[in-house]
């Protein structure tokens, strides 16, 4: 589906963003919070089991405001998903104030024209729900959870923060500082350091170059008529997908919709400019300087996007080089064989504009130089030659097998949904997953590895001592 996975190095991705390796978890400075103590027991007793594909049937209306609504009845808990996903993300941010999207997200649940922020916070924990909000590259998602008796409440808070944010100025200067702090604290981390360095090599120009919490010289421009202005021209209806999942039925969300929504006012749907794919035409590399015993390593280019026909042949082809664990030949290679390094890992982020794809890992400072030769190797290799019958069986199988456990709560599925929808997949996505990966070939493998890796063209960072290391690219 979308992409999906946040280790220590990866680029701040979009948090509900989601991909066919499965859901990211959710970042520090993301603002999903309040839940409540019965909920979250209810929840944790009793996970649903995945629905199989064949029954994940969703009905979609449009409102007459223009807003998308997406519902799926699912009667076996008492609890309701509502989630909201809005149009735009970092990537709308103007590129001297990165972080703009995300501190609006991070406001949405502050304050409203009709409630303090101590209010919503207590009306969701009475009921023992959650409510929240948070940005990502492509888009925004705001979402609560409720039990199916507080239905309503719901409706009125999301619909509250999602149409009414007061955007109190006190509250924009401590939500700015706290992200100022955790950006201080991330420039700590050699991870983040070289992650943060390998998207502005490859998205020189682009606006995936940013985190989404921008950084301390971009927030510090931001402005609270910055804030105002973006939520105006960004925060419509028509720019809105509404998900709703649980125990409700269509007739229910059709009226809540309407009382809750439907005197938000459309408007023109802001301007998208179609970016060009970034791409980096030789090699090119940074080395940061710190005093460390190991060195961080992040090795890539340019990826591809979500819509990409190739996008189920790549994942394959990335599962066999380095997204699939132990089973990976990265792993097999650089861990097992070298004992270059305790973890590695591939990466191809799929968005709504081409992404990135990035293998990153930690070594010995004596080793850099020979665990960047291997990588390198490796990519060579899976472009020189097809994959074993036994590697492509082993993928498809972990790849179709693993796909139900995206689907296995409300919370997965409303994500899902959403981004489904926004992307333009169709709802038999659901069913036709596995087939899609089930095509796939060893040619088409090779194929991709040929037209989508580059051992010869790519952005090198290494974080470390890199005096002692005597890095040679």
């Amino acid at each position: 589906m979308m992409e999906s996975h946040k280790n220590a190095m990866s680029h701040p991705p979009s948090p509900t963003a989601y991909s066919d390796s499965g859901p990211r978890p959710i970042l520090r400075h993301s603002r999903i919070k309040r839940m409540g103590w019965s909920l979250g027991i209810a929840l944790a007793m009793s996970i649903p089991v995945a629905a199989p594909a064949a029954d994940i049937v969703p009905v979609k209306f449009t409102t007459p405001n223009g807003m998308t609504v997406v519902v799926l009845e699912q009667h076996f808990l008492p609890i309701v998903e509502l989630h909201a996903l809005i149009k735009a993300g970092s990537s709308q941010d103007p590129p001297e104030k990165a972080g703009v999207a995300n501190l609006v997200a991070s406001l949405l649940d502050e304050g409203t024209t009709s409630r303090s922020s101590k209010q919503l916070a207590e009306q969701i924990d009475f009921v023992g729900g959650s409510l929240g909000a948070q940005a990502g590259e492509d888009f925004t998602t705001a979402s609560t959870r409720i039990l199916r008796k507080d239905l309503d409440l719901g409706f009125t808070l999301l619909a509250d923060i999602l149409q009414r944010p007061a955007f109190p100025k006190q509250e924009f200067e401590r939500v700015r500082s706290q992200i100022l702090g955790e950006i201080a604290s991330d420039n700590d981390d050699p991870s983040h350091v070289a992650m943060k360095a390998f998207n502005q090599l490859v998205y020189q120009n682009h606006p995936y170059r940013w985190p989404i919490h921008g950084t301390e010289e971009t927030l510090n421009k931001i402005t609270l008529s910055d804030i105002q202005g973006f939520y105006a021209k960004e925060y419509l209806p028509n720019q809105v997908i509404l998900t709703i999942v649980g125990d409700v039925t269509v007739e229910q969300v059709t009226s809540l919709v309407q009382i809750h929504f439907g005197s938000w006012k459309k408007g023109a749907a802001p301007l998208r400019p179609v970016r060009k794919s970034p791409s980096i035409e030789k090699k090119v590399a940074q080395f940061i300087e710190k005093d460390l015993t190991q060195s961080t390593i992040v090795l890539g280019h340019s990826g591809i996007s979500r819509t990409n026909p190739d996008f189920y042949a790549v994942t394959v082809m990335n599962h066999v080089l380095g997204a699939g664990g132990f089973s990976s030949r990265l792993m097999d290679s650089i861990r097992d064989k070298q004992g270059l390094a305790y973890g590695i890992m591939s990466h191809y982020d799929a968005r709504a504009m081409p992404g990135s794809f990035w293998i990153n890992l930690q070594t010995r400072t004596e080793t850099t130089n020979q665990a960047i030769n291997s990588v390198v190797a490796e990519m060579k290799a899976i472009r020189e030659a097809p994959v074993s019958d036994q590697e492509l069986a082993e993928a498809k199988s972990f790849l179709m097998g693993s796909f139900p456990l995206r689907l296995d709560s409300t919370a997965k599925l409303a994500q899902v949904l959403g981004q489904v929808e926004f992307f333009g997949l169709g709802f038999d996505y659901f069913t036709q997953y596995s087939k899609w990966i089930d095509r796939v070939t060893k040619d088409d493998v090779q194929r991709v590895a040929k037209q989508y890796l580059n051992p010869q063209h790519y952005a090198l960072v290494v974080v470390g001592n890199i005096t002692k290391a005597k890095v040679r690219h």
